[in-house]
């Protein structure tokens, strides 16, 4: 009896390491989740969905990080590993958020619309950009969000292994060139408004010319002003559609040349 103790808290201790290893990868990215890990959402409860979703990876990743722990690696290397690995997850995911309050605020900036919430939301951004974000996040959660982010923490133990630190050469060349096409993904989604903004202002400077008279600013301002809702209003499900197929493209190859 006292033998099967012994090896059942053995097995229980062996169950807890690992989980307390995957959490620390998860929690690190579940800080900088989109979604679910935004600031206004309350600690517990983003303490609650860490939690289920190191319940729901612990069991896929208990072999590799089994194998990390048997093969000698430090407690040290393995804790910085797992955090450093969390964090690189969350700030890819991250970027397609500041691809849509990018593009939200170049968007906001050619139509005369960039005034700033103030303290409504947390991170002070333009009313089109946050229309942008909230109806980004509502679309990629009724997606499956968090069935994709489980794939993804999942593989990443393949790619990023316990207690080994990511090449930074490696991840250097990965975090640049998905910066750029996150920047470059921002600028196609505020392309229509700085189009039509770029054809208004044509055409009222061709109207000042033809009418000095006339105080175009008065005329102009709501004009751009509604023309940049009504835009917003037929261009936004295309919009999120291509940037929820951007982030989907990443979530088939994260890590790989896309």
């Amino acid at each position: 009896m006292i033998e099967l103790a012994a090896d059942l808290l053995n097995i229980a201790t062996d169950a807890v390491l690992v989980g307390a290893l995957v959490f620390l990868r998860v929690g690190a990215m579940m800080a900088i989740l989109p979604a679910f890990g935004e600031r206004n959402v309350p600690e517990r409860i983003r303490l609650v969905i860490a939690i289920a979703f190191t319940l729901i990876i612990a069991p896929g990743a208990a072999p590799i990080v089994s194998s990390a722990i048997e093969s000698g690696a430090t407690m040290l290397a393995l804790l910085g590993s797992e955090v450093l690995s969390g964090l690189i997850l969350g700030i890819a995911i991250r970027l397609f958020v500041l691809a849509l309050q990018t593009a939200g605020a170049i968007a906001a900036q050619a139509t005369s619309l960039a005034q700033i919430f103030g303290n409504i939301v947390v991170d002070p951004q333009p009313a089109l950009a946050n229309v942008m974000v909230i109806a980004g996040l509502a679309l990629a959660v009724l997606l499956g969000l968090h069935i994709k982010v489980v794939e993804y923490v999942l593989l990443s133990f393949e790619l990023f292994p316990p207690g080994h630190m990511p090449a930074p050469d490696h991840l250097m060349a990965w975090g640049a060139s998905h910066i750029s096409e996150m920047f470059a993904l921002a600028f196609v989604l505020a392309a229509p408004f700085v189009v039509i903004s770029l054809l208004y202002n044509l055409a009222l400077g061709a109207i000042n010319r033809a009418m000095p008279q006339l105080m175009v600013a008065f005329v102009g301002a709501p004009a751009i002003t509604m023309g940049a809702l009504l835009i917003l209003a037929v261009s936004l499900p295309f919009l999120l559609g291509a940037w929820i197929a951007a982030m989907d493209a990443f979530f088939i190859d994260p890590f790989g040349a896309r």
